[in-house]
């Protein structure tokens, strides 16, 4: 298998549903997820992991308890484990999401809003 660079822009071309992330790479235990997000997304918590948000189009907001942090292009914010927050975009925004394998969507909440774990695109 020859080298290959991996085009993120082709990627969420393939994603059509939102608060779905799909895996595009994986670094060790680590992978690398896009998603396309619009709307509110619920109150979660990772309790035994970190998770990275990397905005590449659009503008992010996650609220966390007490505070909220607003991202637009080119920004990265980590949400440090345990600490419940709830992601919301005004508009559709293309998001760069880092965490381990096997990391719900949803953290412990579970509900509709879990995606199916470990898509790739």
């Amino acid at each position: 298998m020859g080298a290959q660079a991996i085009n993120l822009r082709s990627k969420f071309e393939q994603i059509t549903q939102l608060w779905s992330p799909r895996v595009v790479a994986q670094l060790n235990d680590y992978q690398f997820k896009l998603v396309r997000l619009q709307g509110e997304f619920i109150w979660h918590d990772h309790p035994d992991t970190d998770e990275a948000f990397l905005v590449l189009h659009g503008r992010l907001r996650i609220d966390l308890e007490g505070e909220s942090v607003e991202l637009g292009a080119g920004d990265l914010y980590v949400v440090p484990k345990g600490r419940r927050h709830k992601p919301s975009a005004l508009e559709e925004t293309q998001v760069l999401l880092i965490e381990p394998r096997g990391v719900l969507n949803t953290g412990c909440e579970g509900g509709p809003r879990t995606a199916q774990n470990d898509l790739w695109v």
